[in-house]
């Protein structure tokens, strides 16, 4: 079976980045001087695209894309049809099939989708066919670069740059896609990795096609939440990390490029939701799975503490203030007016953390790390990142699972016993998050009995959180230097708060362990 390592014959393995600047302009300038591409010679093209479907979509359902495509100018076009299937994962290394003939104008042709056999099976009888209809389109201009190398391999470097269109709405397209044309995938990845270190980039799964229906649904930048994939309970140790993992990273990635343009509040809570995943499954997985080969990111750490500093504040704006207004406020007008001019300080706040969280999206070192990652972990689904460690399967590999977690409960239990003052409840709190989210990732692994440890760290994650979101409204309020008497209100709502008893989880059960 292909994979991304091991690309089959005819499939096609490409890269995709989107780049995070806010100087689109001098793209292709920037890229022309970069070392692996200043020797060669650029091919500029406009590119218009129609994408079809039918009206329930069927197509899409299928993971499939169907465009035609007009390749140069109104009056000489080269018209090209284009069937895409697309592999099952979420990342930006990507391996899909793609037929592509040429045809002899601005019409889809029915029997150059005969040689295509997953057209085949999606529409035997031409019924899809005869009910597809245009969907959305895309133009952008393409500067592309072919890059040779010694050991024979060639890439394509493609900058693209236009809008996705659907009626009226549109979205802008400023992405950097890398193909293989020829040669091993070492190439395409050591390339990729060359041109992160000197232009921002963020991995980006979702392609032209998916981005276009979305824009077409009203869904684009949608924030998106975690996804835990299928597990059957005879699965291997080596078939379940890379996937649990794979998908929390992705929904990491997913909403840091959604936050580049959208202000939803949602996307910073569930990218670092992603993140917080992807680092507690790899503490999870670490004593029997090669993790510990994870590319560290250092580089990435000033932008997760700023990112984390807007979640406080998107919080205090959006859910601890709004809430306690009318407590501080009650009935009196000199009040309101205060309380009104102390949110507005803190909207001002979170507008100037979210343009420091762009900003440390523009740093390459932040985009590289971000590479570096994705490709470890489609070397992860390699046998031999395994090294002569053996596999788990089956009865075995729910049996460690249970002990991992049963492990994990063990410490979010000592730390609520100890958790008598802010520092100890924030780490029974990080604890219970990290035993809500690998029990959610693994549940088809682990008896009904966890849903129970589920549903009592939900619990204490929420009570912890409230009391805690007061306080740090508090502290923030005093940053802000905004009115004392506020802030001195909030501190007495948090202390009150924190005085409230934490929930013990039930014991237990006799026997079974988790």
């Amino acid at each position: 079976m292909p994979s991304a390592s091991h690309p089959g014959p005819g499939a096609e393995l490409e890269i995709k980045l989107a780049l995070p600047t806010s100087n689109p302009a001098g793209l292709a300038r920037q890229l022309a001087r970069l070392p692996v591409l200043a020797r060669r010679q650029p091919v500029h093209k406009q590119v218009d695209n129609i994408y079809y479907d039918t009206p329930g979509q069927a197509l899409r359902a299928q993971r499939m894309a169907l465009r035609l495509r007009r390749v140069g100018g109104v009056n000489a076009p080269h018209w090209l049809q284009t069937l895409k299937t697309s592999d099952s994962g979420d990342s930006a290394l990507s391996l899909r099939g793609e037929w592509e003939v040429p045809v002899p104008g601005p019409a889809l042709v029915q029997a150059a989708l005969q040689a295509a056999p997953p057209w085949l099976k999606v529409d035997p009888d031409g019924a899809v066919f005869a009910a597809l209809a245009p969907c959305f389109a895309t133009d952008f201009e393409r500067t592309a670069w072919t890059v040779r190398r010694r050991d024979g391999s060639a890439i394509e470097v493609a900058l693209d740059m236009g809008q996705i269109t659907c009626g009226q709405r549109s979205v802008p397209i400023c992405e950097l896609e890398l193909e293989l044309l020829a040669g091993p995938p070492a190439a395409l990845f050591d390339l990729a990795r060359q041109i992160a270190q000197h232009i921002a980039v963020l991995p980006l799964a979702a392609s032209k096609a998916q981005r276009g229906y979305e824009l077409r649904d009203g869904k684009l930048d949608t924030p998106l939440r975690a996804r835990p994939p299928l597990l059957g309970t005879e699965v291997s140790l080596r078939a379940l990390v890379q996937p649990v993992l794979g998908e929390m990273f992705a929904q990491f990635t997913a909403n840091l490029n959604a936050l580049v343009h959208s202000d939803d509040p949602e996307l910073v809570h569930q990218a670092r939701v992603g993140w917080r995943r992807f680092r507690g499954a790899l503490r999870l997985f670490k004593p029997a799975a090669p993790v510990r080969a994870v590319p560290a990111w250092p580089e990435m750490q000033p932008m997760l503490v700023l990112l984390g500093e807007l979640r406080d504040l998107d919080v205090a704006c959006t859910q601890t203030l709004p809430a306690l207004q009318d407590a501080f406020v009650a009935g009196d007008a000199g009040r309101a007016e205060r309380w009104q001019a102390m949110a507005q300080a803190f909207q001002q706040a979170a507008l100037q953390q979210r343009q420091l969280v762009r900003r440390a999206l523009q740093e390459p070192a932040v985009g590289a790390a971000l590479l570096s990652i994705t490709l470890w972990l489609d070397d992860l689904a390699r046998p031999q990142a395994w090294g002569e460690s053996p596999d788990l399967l089956g009865k075995t590999v729910r049996h460690w699972v249970r002990q991992r977690i049963q492990r994990l409960h063990a410490q979010w239990k000592k730390a609520l016993r100890d958790s008598t003052h802010a520092e100890s409840q924030h780490r029974a709190r990080i604890l219970a998050k990290r035993l809500r989210y690998n029990i959610e990732a693994l549940r088809p692994l682990l008896p009904v009995r966890a849903q129970r440890w589920l549903q009592q760290a939900s619990q204490v994650q929420t009570g912890i959180g409230a009391s805690r979101d007061v306080l740090q409204a508090g502290v923030l309020a005093q940053r802000l230097a905004v009115d004392r008497g506020i802030v001195e209100f909030l501190r007495g709502f948090a202390a009150g708060q924190a005085g409230v008893p934490l929930a013990p989880p039930a014991p237990p059960a006799a026997a079974g362990g988790v």
